[in-house]
């Protein structure tokens, strides 16, 4: 009986370990559930997640940014179309919108069809199985990859560069990648790379290192930039989110002064700084507007 347990205890250590390595059996998407997903990773295995509320953002509620607005507006329209587009690098400022806007454009385009899947950085890795997944659908898909770099070992880094330029198999006609970045080119840049630039002639060429940093932005075909908001276009901002969230246009008006010193203490005019201060005046305001309930 001692030896029956051991082997029994054996052959179920030997079953765990083979579970790990064999594929795991994921219950089908439910297409209907949302416009947007997540691929979600349990044990080395992914699958994809519906979002259950996604964010209802417009692309009337960006300021300040509105040629950015018409360039990823623009490229999606082609997109959902069925026409020629292009792979898109946001890149600039931190809390200027270039998150919001990809959200905003999957709200103005779901009826046509578009759809948004979420992809962590860890998991880039995993994105020939999830073209492969989506390619034969008939919705029109954007990968989207939020704040995205590497470094240069990175295993989503190829990962990456094979699903934007395709391999020994064309790129699927129905994914467009859409990714976020502080970085232009989504990798740190050293002072020791600049020492392998060469003068050749009158031309500059960049080493190797650089070039490969370069190759990876390369490949999306439109990079759209933004910039730190100056003070008219953030107190724009703040007064439109202040009249969403239901202020008065005295209330708004006197609060630009506060709505500086706010930017001021965050060190940064950005849209994000002038949504947080929207929620703290109009929570503040209707708190005081509220009756008291009395103790008993």
């Amino acid at each position: 009986m001692i030896e029956l347990a051991k082997f029994l205890q054996r052959a179920e250590a030997l079953v765990a370990r083979l579970e790990v390595l064999l594929p795991a059996i994921q219950p089908p998407v439910d297409w209907s559930a949302s416009i947007a997903f997540r691929w979600r990773k349990a044990g080395g295995h992914g699958h994809l997640q519906p979002v259950a509320r996604p964010h209802k953002i417009r692309l009337s509620d960006l300021h300040g940014v509105d040629r950015q607005k018409r360039l990823i507006e623009q490229n999606t329209r082609q997109f959902v179309a069925g026409l020629p587009a292009n792979n898109v690098l946001l890149t600039g400022a931190r809390g200027t919108g270039k998150s919001s806007l990809v959200k905003a454009v999957l709200n103005k385009f779901q009826r046509q069809g578009l759809r948004l899947i979420e992809v962590d950085k860890r998991d880039l890795i995993d994105l020939p199985d999830i073209v492969d997944q989506i390619s034969v659908r008939s919705e029109r898909f954007i990968i989207f990859c939020d704040d995205l770099s590497f470094e240069a070992a990175e295993a989503g880094y190829k990962a990456l560069k094979v699903v934007l330029d395709g391999s020994i198999s064309a790129t699927s006609e129905n994914v467009l990648i859409y990714a976020t970045s502080n970085r232009r080119h989504l990798m740190p840049e050293y002072m020791q790379e600049n020492l392998e630039y060469k003068h050749l002639g009158e031309e500059i060429h960049p080493g190797e290192t650089s070039e490969e940093k370069i190759s990876l932005s390369e490949r999306f075909g439109l990079w759209v930039s933004f910039y730190p908001f100056d003070q008219d276009d953030y107190l724009d901002i703040v007064s439109h989110w202040l009249t969403e969230l239901g202020c008065s246009p005295r209330d708004i008006a006197a609060t630009h002064e506060e709505a500086l010193q706010w930017a001021l203490s965050r060190g940064s005019r950005s849209g994000r700084v002038a949504w947080q201060f929207a929620r703290d005046v109009s929570g503040r305001l209707r708190a005081a507007a509220a009756p008291r309930t009395r103790r008993g």
